[in-house]
């Protein structure tokens, strides 16, 4: 047994069990990664995978718990080369961060400045991608921490931590009819086109909870993926936007009212999350603590540990 054998097993699991795929991700030959699958199963005299001819189509019983063994012990492998460059080189390495637009566009440039100030030798990767992309990434352990509001609340594997709460709001031309309201209904909402967040993105299930629950049916003709999207059609006249209220700015976003929605729509938050078992250089629990100064290091270490969520009031 050896570690390349254990990186195709979690490989080719990952990549739905089409070793070609499988091969192109470890830069090997197929034939390289059929023969090590065959001796693996050889040396340990049992099958792994479910096979219909020469395709694979899923894990037996016994390689369904290996696969996670495996997955187990690479962990393990990254966080001992992570540990020895922890106290070798200890404020110089690499750090991703997987978080949505908004977060990145609005709530981390002043939190990147610091840390970049504090750790200049450290290359800080912000990977843009959508709430469930940004669980797959720490899962893999190709991210160290992801920022989201969606999707990584209760996820096995994942510790999360409130980074900081939120509400949506109603954004309008200056000379729209709602502009005068200050607190309109969504019954006065829904008159209008509305253009907001696509499924999945920024609360965008609160939005819909709140419209559900009151018996109101919006007319959403456009999603966006950002908040800078849905502002640029609305001031096209394309219709009112809903989106975070952070992502106004009454010095750049000229033309444009934000009229609050707390009185409407529930309050959102944002989480931090890193997986468990995934050993974090020093300079990623600044990073963590310059988000939320309650979130110290070792506040999040046992966090991490217990395998339960933390709560802060």
């Amino acid at each position: 047994m050896n570690f390349q054998q254990l990186r195709i097993i979690r490989e080719t699991v990952r990549q739905n069990f089409n070793l070609t795929e499988a091969a192109n991700a470890l830069f090997t030959s197929q034939s390289g990664v059929s023969k090590h699958i065959k001796d693996l199963e050889d040396e340990l005299g049992i099958e792994l995978f479910v096979r219909r001819g020469k395709r694979l189509t899923g894990l037996t019983e016994p390689g369904k718990e290996l696969a996670e063994i495996v997955e187990r012990m690479l962990m393990d492998a990254r966080n001992i080369k992570r540990l020895a460059e922890q106290f070798s080189n200890r404020d110089e390495g690499r750090l991703t961060i997987a978080t949505t637009h908004t977060q990145a566009r609005y709530m981390l440039p002043q939190i990147v400045a610091r840390f970049k100030k504090e750790f200049p030798k450290v290359h800080l990767v912000l990977l843009q991608a959508n709430p469930s992309e940004i669980v797959t990434l720490l899962n893999r352990g190709e991210a160290d921490v992801g920022i989201a509001t969606e999707a990584l609340e209760n996820v096995p594997g994942l510790a999360t931590f409130p980074y900081y709460s939120w509400h949506h709001g109603i954004i309008v031309p200056e000379d729209h009819p709602l502009a005068t309201l200050s607190q309109p209904s969504l019954e006065q909402i829904a008159e209008y086109p509305i253009i907001t967040y696509h499924e999945g993105y920024t609360g965008r299930s609160s939005i819909d909870r709140t419209f559900a629950k009151a018996g109101v049916v919006p007319d959403v003709v456009m999603a966006a993926l950002d908040a800078d999207v849905i502002k640029s059609y609305v001031e096209l006249g394309l219709g009112i936007g809903i989106i975070a209220s952070m992502a106004v700015s009454p010095g750049k976003d000229m033309g444009l009212k934000l009229i609050p929605g707390d009185h409407l729509f529930p309050r959102n938050t944002t989480l931090i999350a890193v997986r468990r078992g995934h050993y974090l250089r020093g300079y990623a629990y600044r990073f963590i603590e310059y988000c939320s100064g309650e979130l110290q290091e070792p506040l999040v270490k046992a966090a991490m540990a217990s395998g339960k969520e933390l709560e802060i009031e």
